[in-house]
């Protein structure tokens, strides 16, 4: 009698954490048709959205971050966690997962921690190259550990580590030829360099009056703009369509044509997208976060950087942007350079290595 598979995948907060789970759950589809899906997120968060547009379900769980400032939503932490634990326990009882794979976000914790006290084997797939203190914890017990970086057994046991990428969006890896297509997608000049700004799913603040302020020098050095402001900026940056050979965005639905279409690309550093970015192999500027847990985003940069195959532009030295930017729209040897030492650190088969790692856990 074929055994029947029931698979569990948690993650979310973010389009970081909500895409690779998603590309997990697509590549586990075609080697098990039969198998059943069920996603665990945070109530409220996009991927109650997301995930179901991708066509899964999904369960949410009352649970958030602790704010790392003082904050009175902090005094509910415990009992989101609680509430949490008991639920992931819940859903856990009722659907009896043969796997619980977390690709990170709020609910992961819960979802994979009473998974593993069950005896269930549990995947971790770590996209940073500094984890948080979550996956810290649950690498104890976790069966494997799913990795994007060297360096990861100063904080997971070395034995469970297998080093596979993160995945990305399938329709990245075969983005050869479409320049033409998205230069008509995009309605630009092909007499003129595009630079694309990236700020993540939800947008970056400090990024966007970044571009603000240099809009117009951009605009007068016959810079043409595509520009992700995030679906919480989009209102309040809009009118800069009014510029010719600017385009404001809330969110890019063909990031292929997006990556394509790029000269040079402004970006946050979250792991997902520079793992997108190794793969596209265009100059890039990461511009890291530092409102991130252990400051993770820049680590992520300095991991690319330190290879010379991209350049770090901390929000505190904002006053070098339009210095470096001139440079390097200047210098074709540099942009040639980093485009070319970006694409060696490329892992373009993760999604497949990750699910090998599961499969050896279902058969």
């Amino acid at each position: 009698m074929k055994q029947l598979v029931n698979i569990i995948l948690s993650g979310g907060g973010t389009g970081g954490h909500i895409y690779p789970a998603v590309s997990i759950a697509n590549e586990l589809k075609l080697k098990y048709p039969e198998a059943n899906f069920l996603f665990v997120g945070a109530k409220d968060r996009m991927e109650m959205e997301k995930v179901p547009q991708a066509g899964y379900a999904i369960e949410g769980l009352w649970i958030s971050g602790i704010q790392r400032s003082t904050s009175l939503k902090n005094l509910a932490f415990p009992f989101k966690l609680l509430s949490s634990l008991w639920n992931a326990r819940k859903i856990i009882k009722k659907f009896k997962p043969t796997v619980v794979i977390g690709t990170g976000g709020f609910a992961s914790g819960p979802t994979l921690y009473m998974a593993s006290r069950r005896g269930i084997k549990t995947v971790i797939q770590e996209q940073n190259s500094y984890p948080g203190i979550t996956n810290k914890l649950l690498s104890k017990k976790a069966t494997k550990i799913c990795v994007a970086y060297d360096g990861l057994e100063r904080f997971f046991p070395a034995e469970k580590i297998i080093k596979t990428g993160n995945p990305v969006r399938q329709d990245l890896l075969d983005i050869e030829g479409k320049r033409e297509e998205a230069q008509a997608y995009f309605k630009l000049d092909s007499n003129k360099k595009t630079l694309v700004i990236i700020g993540g799913s939800l947008g970056a603040r400090a990024v966007n009056n970044l571009v603000e302020k240099h809009i117009h020098w951009l605009v007068s050095n016959n810079i043409q703009v595509i520009w992700q402001t995030g679906k919480l900026y989009y209102d309040e940056f809009k009118k800069y369509d009014e510029l010719e050979g600017v385009q404001t965005f809330a969110f890019l639905n063909r990031m292929d044509l997006t990556y394509v279409a790029a000269d040079i690309l402004i970006s946050r550093a979250g792991a997902s997208s520079i793992s997108e970015l190794c793969i596209v192999g265009k100059p890039v500027i990461f511009i890291p976060s530092p409102n991130v847990a252990e400051d993770h985003q820049t680590k992520n940069a300095l991991a690319v950087v330190n290879n010379n195959a991209a350049l770090l532009l901390k929000e505190s030295e904002f006053e070098i942007f339009q210095t470096m930017f001139s440079e390097l729209i200047r210098d074709t040897k540099l942009q040639q350079t980093l485009s070319t030492n970006i694409k060696k650190l490329a892992l373009p088969n993760a999604t497949k290595e990750i699910v090998k790692e599961i499969e050896k856990l279902i058969d």
